[in-house]
């Protein structure tokens, strides 16, 4: 009995000791099934996603020995601990203490704010090094991990650690700039680092010496441009800002309100043209060092920007790598603060803080190897009406490689004849400066875009007035040889005798009313004409002239036609121009609206124009769009813009 009782628990314990080995056997290894989100949440989830350490940083943490909670509350030590671990793979380990620092880095940064403390510019330095060193310094090259998530990831360790200590040290160097502190040129000590900066062939708008802000592209976010166009790359994307009032911007010069009377006319040596007074520049941090110990060792950091219409890849230690941009972040910045839309408007009624000359804005600065794309908006507009349009041109790395844009902003309440005059000036006053020879390819091959009004300015500056024949059309049947009519001759003929502007070789013309259009005619057209009120500066000179051509009695009211007089059907000026052909060496495409595709095309109109007003007899290409009068801001269009400029490029390779 004994016996039997003694086997019994001997056959229970082995039983306890079997169930347990089963058990923790079944514990050790498990399997669960993995969704799509948990897919790329294991590879690319991070600290900059989710807040939390990415799963290579726990692996790589595991292999040394420490425990990735821990580290997470204690980061610091935990560095440190990493750091001095022997025998693991050091490209691992540096990935992980890029992403400990930035965690660390962002701790001590406040949300919605900058890196004030030295503490926290530290991290922000430490773990782009630590990227740096990574990226450059690794056993493998950046191009045989091109393929990479985790390189992936440390290159936005790197790249947003050096958006958030370019964004704190420009920060720190304006407030003690602001307070009247001596700083040693091109230097700033932060805590134990030494940051210079080395500007090399970056030139700010204007040449200016120092930008008044600068904007993490990343922080941007725009309503009205339909797309953003970026590059991938190594670097932090960036937007200095320079006041327009220090590029000679007119939309930043007009007068506050209490005291606008009427904007002065330029001086004779003021500038007519500007640089945006945003620009995109891609800035890096450059660490002291050839090898991978000087560099963690060193705290000497460079700043460096680049401007990436000009250079898409550097070489860095003997790799080449691409540099980040952002082509739109600098170009909505500008259209969302300039005040276009108000200012343009004034400036067609003739109210104060408008604009009375036209004004010429560089989309980047000139370069004289890529061909210039002259855009004219339209009636009322400014150049916000081909936001999307330029957007699209320089989002297209070839038409970007090809071509550079000029935008003129221009008076729409004046005379068609005075700005194709004006404007003609300040596209050869604006290329004569950039290009005394005219030896440049900028200063040929031009393309020019126009719509609506900027159509018909467009036209008129490719076309030649046949010597005085627009001019005897008009005084056909007056005696102008009173002191009155030769005052006509003396302001008005040089209006009315012109040539072709010869730098241009082809013309987009888009919803132009080139014969002008009944609705200026109607009750609301008179209307508004009514409302339109020309520069006192433009009556003094011409009304005795154009009241001579207009007929009027020498003690009558002026009578000086405005752009909308002259948009009318019916106007001399339309008339007598309607007819000039545009320039034998001139090659054009038309794009035409058609608002309702029930009506027959000749008997159609976009709302504003009429397809008889719009159609040019000669045209490579007619591109009608069913849309209304703002056709140009369509996607259609903007394909149609693209192809004929793509196929500009190629016809002049």
């Amino acid at each position: 009995m004994r016996q039997a009782q003694g086997r019994r628990v001997s056959v229970a314990r082995w039983g306890v000791v079997l169930a347990a080995l089963l058990l923790g056997g079944c514990a050790m290894v498990t399997v669960e099934s993995r969704g799509p989100a948990q897919y790329v949440a294991s590879k690319r989830g991070d600290v900059l996603t989710t807040g939390e350490l990415g799963d290579a940083s726990r692996e790589m943490l595991r292999v040394a020995g420490l425990d990735p909670g821990a580290c997470q509350k204690a980061i610091p030590g935990c560095v440190e601990a990493l750091r001095q671990v022997g025998n693991v793979n050091e490209e691992r380990r540096l990935a992980t203490l890029s992403e400990l620092l930035t965690m660390q880095a962002l701790a001590l940064t406040p949300k919605e704010g900058l890196p004030r403390t030295d503490q926290a510019m530290d991290a922000w330095l430490q773990a782009a090094r630590y990227a740096y060193a990574y990226l450059f310094f690794s056993p493998r090259t950046p191009s045989q991990r091109a393929f990479e998530d985790r390189q992936t990831q440390v290159r936005d360790y790197y790249n947003y650690a050096t958006q958030r200590v370019v964004s704190s040290l420009f920060d720190r160097w304006h407030a003690q700039a602001a307070a009247g502190q001596a700083l040693a040129a091109g230097s700033m000590p932060v805590g134990g680092w030494t940051v210079t900066t080395e500007l090399g062939d970056f030139r700010l708008p204007g040449g200016v010496g120092a930008p008044d802000a600068v904007i993490p592209a990343s922080m941007l976010a725009f309503e009205g441009l339909r797309s953003t166009y970026r590059r991938d790359g190594f670097g932090a994307e960036m937007v200095a800002e320079v006041a327009p009032s220090r590029v000679g911007d007119p939309s930043g010069l007009a007068p506050p309100p209490e005291t606008a009377q009427e904007v002065p006319a330029p001086k004779q040596d003021e500038r007519t043209f500007s640089e945006l007074p945003y620009a995109p520049a891609t800035l890096l941090l450059r660490f002291e060092g050839a090898d991978l110990q000087p560099v963690l060792a060193s705290q000497a950091v460079t700043v460096v920007p680049y401007d990436p219409y000009r250079q898409a890849e550097i070489d860095v230690h003997g790799q080449r790598v691409p540099l980040a941009a952002n082509y739109t972040a600098a170009y909505g910045l500008w259209l969302a603060r300039s005040g276009f839309a108000a200012q343009s408007l004034r400036s067609m009624l003739g109210r104060e803080r408008g604009i009375d000359h036209p004004h010429l804005y560089l989309m980047q600065p000139y370069d004289p190897d890529r061909r210039i794309l002259l855009m004219l908006h339209g009636l009322g507009s400014s150049p916000e009406a081909w936001v999307n349009v330029a957007n699209e041109i320089m989002g297209d790395e070839q038409l970007r490689r090809g071509y550079q844009i000029w935008q003129v902003y221009y008076p729409t309440n004046m005379p068609l004849a005075w700005n194709r005059s004006e404007i003609q000036q300040l596209v050869a006053q604006t290329l004569q400066h950039f290009d005394p020879d005219g030896r440049a390819r900028a200063s040929r091959d031009m393309v020019l875009i126009g719509h609506s009004m900027g159509g018909v300015l467009g036209r008129l500056l490719l076309t030649s007035s046949n010597g005085d024949q627009v001019w005897n059309t008009l005084t056909a049947g007056r005696n102008l040889d009173s002191e009155r009519g030769k005052r006509a001759r003396q302001y008005l003929k040089p209006l009315l005798t012109f040539e072709p502007l010869p730098q241009v070789d082809h013309a987009i013309f888009i919803a132009a009313p080139h014969r002008g259009t009944q609705a200026a005619e109607t009750r609301l057209g008179r209307f508004v004409g009514r409302l339109v009120r020309l520069p006192v500066r433009l009556l003094d000179r011409f009304t005795d002239a154009l009241k001579e051509l207009a007929g009027g009695e020498a003690d009558g009211p002026p009578v000086v036609p405005n752009s909308i007089d002259n948009l009318r059907d019916s106007d001399p000026f339309v008339r007598a121009v309607a007819e000039l052909p545009v320039s034998s060496r001139v090659g054009f495409n038309t794009i035409i609206a058609q608002r309702d595709p029930a009506v027959p095309l000749l008997d159609s109109d976009d709302g504003l124009v009429p397809y008889r007003s719009a159609h040019l007899e000669g045209a490579e290409s007619e591109k009608i769009i069913l849309g209304g009068h703002s056709i140009q801001e369509s996607p259609q269009a903007i394909l149609e813009i693209r192809r004929i400029l793509h196929q500009q490029l190629e016809d002049q390779r």
